[in-house]
């Protein structure tokens, strides 16, 4: 009763261990671009956008402060009666201004709460990447033994059957 199990198709574990190691690489490749992404906008939320918002900020007070000087004109001069014009400009540019300061403060906060906020997250593609590195690289290399084992097991010959005599 002592039979031989038939192995017949060790292309099953081939054709899995290719995929598994496709997948590796993919997910290695995805992980490596969330990072990439991750460093990208940290710079940008807590250097670009600042360095941005502050360059604005001058811009637009000096905006404000011509508008302001073109009202003082406009005011002094016997001509103009009325400056409308000129007390448009400057609540324009008074706004344009705010606006500009209420963006740096909330780029500031961001760029305060970037690592807290995405720590936790970050954390989690790294256990991902030790989970791909260390366990299906294991997982990779126990096919291969898997497949050198059956197709020892393959090759040796089936045992004689011992009869009852």
């Amino acid at each position: 009763m002592a039979d031989q199990a038939r192995i017949s198709n060790l292309d099953s574990i081939e054709s899995f261990r290719v995929a598994l190691i496709v997948f590796i690489n993919k997910t290695r490749q995805a992980l490596d671009s969330v990072q990439d992404a991750v460093k990208k906008t940290r710079g940008w939320v807590q250097t670009e956008q600042p360095n941005y918002w502050q360059q604005q900020i001058r811009m637009r007070q000096k905006k404000l402060d011509q508008a302001q000087q073109e009202l003082m004109s406009a005011r002094m001069s016997e001509f103009i009666d009325n400056p409308t014009v000129q007390q448009m400009a400057v609540r324009k540019a008074r706004a344009t201004l705010e606006e500009a300061q209420a963006k740096l403060d909330r780029t500031k906060a961001w760029g305060r709460d970037f690592d807290r906020t995405i720590d936790p997250l970050a954390r989690k593609t790294d256990s991902l990447r030790d989970y791909l590195d260390n366990d299906l690289t294991k997982a990779v290399a126990y096919l291969v033994e898997i497949q050198k084992i059956l197709q020892a097991y393959n090759e040796t010959p089936a045992p004689a059957a011992i009869s009852d005599s």
